[in-house]
């Protein structure tokens, strides 16, 4: 299993990013992908999850109304379109992949990590 994140860089409090994760090597109709992210000195905490055959999103209150989370099956790619950011958003951002767990939002449960991407938001 492989998950390839990109996307992240540097913007400025209000701007967007779009991130990425190019999944592969899965059975995506029994996976949910999901977005985490660390910041530094904090832990790392759920931003979104997507199960994959159904479509159904979840997202952590803080993004909540800014951020979306999709997918593209044709592509086996999730995205992370994150609008309105704000300095508190800086951290580095995984995508992550399970199958089965009792928590969606917890780092736990989740199987597969990606390799991380940088977002840094300028006040």
């Amino acid at each position: 299993v492989q998950l390839q994140a990109s996307g992240g860089g540097l913007v400025q409090a209000g701007g967007s990013l779009r991130l990425s994760c190019a999944a592969s090597g899965l059975t995506f109709s029994s996976y949910t992908l999901a977005w985490f992210r660390q910041a530094p000195g904090k832990e790392r905490e759920f931003v979104a999850a997507i199960r994959w055959s159904a479509g159904v999103t979840y997202y952590a209150d803080s993004v909540k109304g800014r951020f979306t989370i999709s997918r593209d099956n044709a592509k086996n790619t999730v995205y992370l379109q994150m609008n309105s950011l704000k300095p508190e958003d800086t951290a580095v951002y995984y995508c992550a992949a399970r199958r089965l767990g009792a928590d969606i939002s917890s780092r736990y449960d989740y199987d597969y990590w990606g390799q991380g991407t940088e977002v840094t938001v300028s006040s």
